[in-house]
């Protein structure tokens, strides 16, 4: 406990965590205190409901050039497993979420070069028109940033238009880890940490709200960790454009990294909650909702992080890919009525949201 006390004292008195601190959190093993800690100032900043939305991913295809090596999802053009899906097999899937009660789409991929600028605008456009209450959270960052140079225009004009189309918000997706030597590490081909924020930023400047992700369990350090979630917070002071920081759980299943092994079993629970707990310490209420995302650590962890500063559980999701294809186990599935259930067995109060955080219902 003692060599948290500088810590504790901030803690206590709203104050900002520095780089320093974020580190004694990194490596120290007392997670009770840390988890306890992060409990006090989840409950400080939004008090004790856990929130979640009835959505529905769709994944549009797999075919990418960036070829990550924690990726176990992409696939080249022509390899068995590669897919591409039109328009009107997405509008099939967005009917399915409609009929399931989703209240938004979670529609991200890859970086498919035979697709045209014109196919995100079709698919925007086609599903907002026919179901114009579904919010859309569409493209992660890096997505953005390829499109903007594949086609000239900047991420500007790409962002514009692609809100006239029926954008509501960016995911997180693509964050992974900014340190700039660990990078180029884990994804060589992929935008800077630097680029990715700056996509945010410019997204942030339009009205255009997203989520902030961080990939932990691979190669990074623990500099790495404190480094990442600073820069989001310090974005996040800038624009307020963060809604929720996800920290997400590497799968070493059938990546590359695996497979040269240089990750063998990838994070445990210890990490799993660690890093859910530090997130909220160093955001300390700059970014509200600390999102434990149960597709990837299961929903027994999802629950207790819960107590570790998470109040954020996503959501119903159905029929997510990525994880699951780097190993992930859990169902592709999560039925309103379980969520309702681990939060309530949790002991925290059941709250279903919409994209932008707003109450549909408490339960």
């Amino acid at each position: 406990m003692e060599e948290l006390y500088q810590v504790i004292e901030k803690i206590k008195t709203s104050k900002d965590l520095d780089f320093e601190d974020g580190m004694l959190l990194m490596e120290s093993g007392n997670l009770p205190l840390i988890g306890a800690l992060a409990d006090y100032v989840r409950k400080r900043t939004v008090g004790n409901g856990v929130t979640f939305i009835n959505n529905y991913h769709i994944n549009y295809s797999n075919i990418c050039t960036s070829k990550c090596k924690f990726c176990a999802y992409f696939r080249e053009e022509g390899q068995e497993g590669a897919f591409t899906l039109t328009v009107s097999e997405i509008m099939e899937k967005a009917e399915k979420a409609r009929s399931l009660g989703a209240t938004e789409l979670h529609i991200v991929g890859s970086l498919n070069p035979r697709l045209p600028f014109e196919y995100y605008e079709d698919v925007l456009r086609s599903v907002h028109d026919e179901y114009p209450s579904m919010s859309l959270k569409a493209y992660t960052a890096v997505e953005i940033a390829y499109l903007a140079d594949t086609t000239g225009m900047g991420v500007r004009e790409v962002l514009l238009r692609l809100k006239k189309a029926g954008l509501s918000g960016l995911p997180g997706g693509g964050g992974e880890i900014f340190n700039k030597e660990t990078r180029k590490k884990v994804c060589p081909e992929k935008i800077s940490g630097e680029r990715w924020l700056d996509v945010m930023e410019t997204a942030h400047g339009l009205g255009i709200k997203s989520n902030a992700t961080m990939l932990y369990g691979h190669i990074e350090t623990p500099e790495d960790v404190v480094d990442h979630i600073l820069r989001i917070r310090t974005l996040q002071k800038n624009t307020g454009g963060f809604q929720a920081f996800i920290p997400l759980r590497f799968h070493p299943d059938n990546t590359e990294l695996q497979k040269k092994g240089i990750v063998i079993s990838g994070p445990t629970g210890f990490d799993d909650l660690k890093m859910i707990a530090v997130s909220r310490l160093l955001l300390n209420g700059y970014v509200n909702n600390i999102k434990t995302y149960w597709v990837m650590v299961g929903e027994k962890l999802a629950q207790v992080a819960l107590h570790y500063g998470a109040n954020d559980i996503h959501g119903t999701v159905m029929e997510e890919r990525i994880t699951h294809a780097a190993g992930g186990s859990t169902p592709e599935h999560m039925p309103k009525e379980r969520l309702i259930h681990l939060i309530r067995n949790a002991g925290r109060i059941p709250v279903e949201r919409t994209t932008n955080y707003e109450v549909i219902c408490e339960y």
